[in-house]
């Protein structure tokens, strides 16, 4: 048994916009990614998504509105509400959501649609 060394686990990779998972409990996963630029707008139809500031800064964008996110800020996007992310720099973010949730909900797109199940 060993803890999660989270700066470790981002400092393994550099791709943008691809989920890794590193933890999973009760049907949830906790998944880190690194986010540059912006991604494609979408929607979860079942599912709610908690996005948790680790380093940098982004924002959710909604159509008619923003949340911006920091370090240990977070915010959680309810279930069927339209929206994408956006990082003027890169920032690395903590992603909580149910394990069969695809990172661009109802849109399939081939270059942001992430593979599903990367662990590190």
């Amino acid at each position: 048994m060993n803890a999660i060394a989270l700066a470790e686990k981002f400092a393994s990779f550099s791709e943008h916009w691809r989920p890794k998972i590193v933890a999973s409990l009760n049907g949830q996963e906790l998944r880190i990614a690194k986010f540059k630029g912006a991604f494609v707008w979408h929607r979860h139809d079942d599912q709610d998504e908690m996005f948790l500031g680790w380093r940098g800064r982004f924002r959710v964008e909604f159509r008619d509105g923003a949340v911006e996110i920091g370090p240990g800020e977070l915010y959680v996007v309810p279930r069927g509400v339209e929206h994408r992310t956006v990082a003027d720099e890169e920032a690395e973010v903590l992603i909580f959501e149910p394990a069969s949730t695809l990172n661009t909900g109802n849109v399939q797109d081939d270059t942001m649609t992430a593979p599903r199940g990367v662990r590190i």
